[in-house]
């Protein structure tokens, strides 16, 4: 057995554990695996949960004892979470994870002890006290609590994962209240789809390198529909209609094929379906000029600034969610001369695709679709709709240039001598 001699330590036997664990470990780091036969390797996997969840019961009743002894507080840290992120040096979420593992394991003994002696994992007993917490909203008897732990437990005993369990707990009232099971499955599963809807989240990022990365959280009825559309486009009889016989890999794996099928119901969706932003449908520009009509190389656009090649332009400009925009030799969208008031479509969408954001002089990027389309010479003064008199500003800026006390007199477009001269109504 190898000898503890780097880490000092109390002599509590928790810690003295826990760095014999440590130097075993250190001793095995060399330790080939193809000397173990297939047998032996599906035990070493089992063992090596069964350890990890008794390591991390251990871990938990720690935390707890931290909290106990005040520890957040006097290292200066808002919650116990962010102590143990300080501590441990584990990611936020990490720590939050193992956190609230310490809160549920506090007043759950057969399911802390259970998981202390390596019976179930760590995810398991985390998905017994959710459901347990939710009969002690309800005010349920410290009896049927405890035959509520009993049934999880025993499920988790017999092979039933987090996911198995946790559909598993809804259950537990069949067992409790057979009568009024169906009235409380009911209601439990509309606070579910109400705490479901309010946490509804989606989140993107450009990498810089071409994709965009995101996360997503939405309700799994939604889930299970998204997920049917994408098998449909997915689906192999598809993928060879629309690219020919050959075109479909089945090496490739499944989470690569739902992407492509991603891309392919966003590139198809039609914009018309969708409420109108900025008085323009949700159409994407893309942006070319004639040198791409010449066949020459060249990048194209889209309205927001992300250069693609002249093939994707090509390709995009079939899409049923895509318009074209030709530009002329000096990069602009041909002039689109205009006698009404109000601009018209086509005017706002050359107008974003020429300008893409708010114009005003302080560098506000406010995209062009959720920009306000402004007269340089406002109609009320004798100004036309034309887009070479239009500039696009945010709702704020918009309001700003027609307030002369708050833009100087050269940032006020068309500004006229007379300063006290106002438009009367939107312009």
């Amino acid at each position: 057995m190898a000898q503890h001699t780097d880490t000092p330590g109390s002599g509590h036997p928790i810690e003295a554990f826990l760095c014999t664990v440590l130097d075993e470990l250190k001793g095995l780091a060399d330790v080939p695996t193809w000397s173990m036969d297939a047998e032996t390797t599906s035990r070493v996997v089992g063992l090596g949960a069964r350890v990890a969840a008794g390591v991390a019961e251990l871990e938990a009743r720690s935390i707890r004892h931290a909290e106990t002894l005040d520890l957040p507080d006097t290292a200066g840290c808002r919650n116990l979470a962010r102590w143990v992120q300080q501590a441990t040096g584990v990611t936020r979420r990490t720590a939050r994870t193992k956190t609230r593992l310490a809160e549920a394991l506090a007043d759950l003994e057969p399911t802390r002890a259970a998981t202390a002696r390596g019976e179930i994992h760590a995810e398991q007993a985390q998905v017994i006290a959710d459901h347990l917490g939710r009969l002690d909203d309800e005010k349920v008897s410290v009896h049927d609590q405890a035959r509520a732990e009993a049934f999880l437990l025993e499920g988790a005993r017999h092979g039933h994962d987090a996911d198995a369990l946790a559909t598993l707990g809804h259950a537990i009232w069949e067992r409790l209240d057979p009568e009024g099971a169906d009235e409380r499955e009911a209601k439990a599963l509309e606070a579910q789809e109400e705490r479901a809807r309010r946490r509804t989240r989606l989140t993107m990022g450009d990498d810089g390198q071409g994709l965009t990365h995101g996360r997503f959280t939405i309700p799994t009825a939604t889930a299970d529909a998204f997920r049917k559309q994408l098998h449909a486009l997915a689906a192999p009889k598809h993928v060879r209609a629309e690219h020919g016989a050959g075109s479909y890999d089945w090496q490739k794996p499944s989470a690569e094929r739902l992407g492509q099928a991603f891309v392919d119901w966003v590139e198809g969706y039609d914009p018309a379906q969708l409420p109108k932003i900025g008085g323009l449908t949700a159409t994407v520009v893309v942006v070319g000029d004639y040198d791409l009509l010449q066949g020459k190389l060249k990048a194209a656009q889209l309205e927001t600034g992300t250069k693609i090649s002249p093939t994707q332009y090509l390709r995009l400009a079939c899409g049923a969610g895509i318009i074209p925009a030709w530009m002329n030799a000096s990069g602009e969208v041909l002039a689109l001369g205009r006698k009404h008031r109000f601009h018209t479509p086509a005017q706002r969408l050359a107008a974003i695709v020429e300008q893409r954001h708010c114009q005003h002089h302080s560098g506000c990027d406010v995209p062009g679709y959720l920009c306000h389309a402004h007269h340089d010479i406002p109609w009320a003064q004798g100004g036309g709709t034309d887009l070479r008199t239009t500039k696009l500003y945010c709702p704020y800026h918009h309001t700003r240039v027609h307030q002369p006390g708050k833009e100087p007199m050269h940032a006020w477009p068309g500004a006229l001598p007379t300063m006290g001269v106002r438009s009367r109504g939107p312009t």
